[in-house]
């Protein structure tokens, strides 16, 4: 187990800690793989700059320590599909996103950020696109395929298991780095925002 960074009291777990994409077991609500996948289960798809992150609730452990849940406040930059197939909110400017949160230790001040196989923590300052649903009043993603690192609007390029990366970083990571590999993300790798929105297009039987 390696502790890899301590920023104001918070770690970072690697393999063998129940945290991190690429970097511990892969947390899937539904199949989010493909964009046939995210036109299938999300309510919304969407481009987003994370800008605050927040404490929304916690939860006790053995030992004295606490699981936090982390709320981040998404500034919404486009809206590439929406489903009509269930029932939502209508998503404007910004919304409230319920991310990988913390484990509070029981000395009551060290936060161990926690991470989920394959996909990025959503940090502030940094830019995503997210397949999300609408689920007991909050916006959660479909599963690891379903958010995707998109700093300056390049599919691959940003925060990824809670490192920064360029595309060829990206690409080396643990899933999309296999050759069985179809996911969309690995297909759109170091493409943009209209790329993205034709892949979901096609996927929902629309004409280009």
């Amino acid at each position: 187990m390696a502790v890899v960074g301590v920023v104001a009291g918070v770690l970072t777990g690697w393999p063998g800690l129940d945290t991190v994409n690429g970097c511990g077991l892969a947390v899937n609500r539904y199949p989010s793989e493909t964009a046939r996948d995210w036109v299938q289960y999300a309510d919304v798809v969407v481009v987003a700059k994370a800008a605050q992150e927040r404490e929304s609730g916690r939860e006790e452990l053995a030992g004295g320590s606490y699981r936090l849940e982390r709320t981040v406040q998404l500034d919404v930059q486009a809206k590439p599909f929406t489903s009509d197939a269930r029932s939502h909110p209508a998503v404007g400017s910004d919304l409230d996103y319920i991310g990988e949160g913390w484990k509070l230790l029981a000395d009551g001040k060290t936060r161990i950020a926690q991470l989920t196989g394959d996909a990025p923590r959503v940090v502030p300052d940094h830019t995503y696109i997210l397949a999300l649903r609408w689920e007991d009043k909050r916006w959660v993603s479909l599963g690891e395929g379903a958010v995707v690192p998109f700093d300056g609007q390049v599919v691959g390029r940003g925060e990824w298991c809670g490192q920064v990366l360029d595309t060829d970083g990206f690409a080396q990571g643990e899933r999309t780095g296999r050759s069985g590999d179809h996911s969309l993300e690995k297909k759109l790798l170091g493409q943009g925002e209209q790329a993205v929105e034709k892949a979901l297009d096609r996927a929902a039987g629309k004409k280009s």
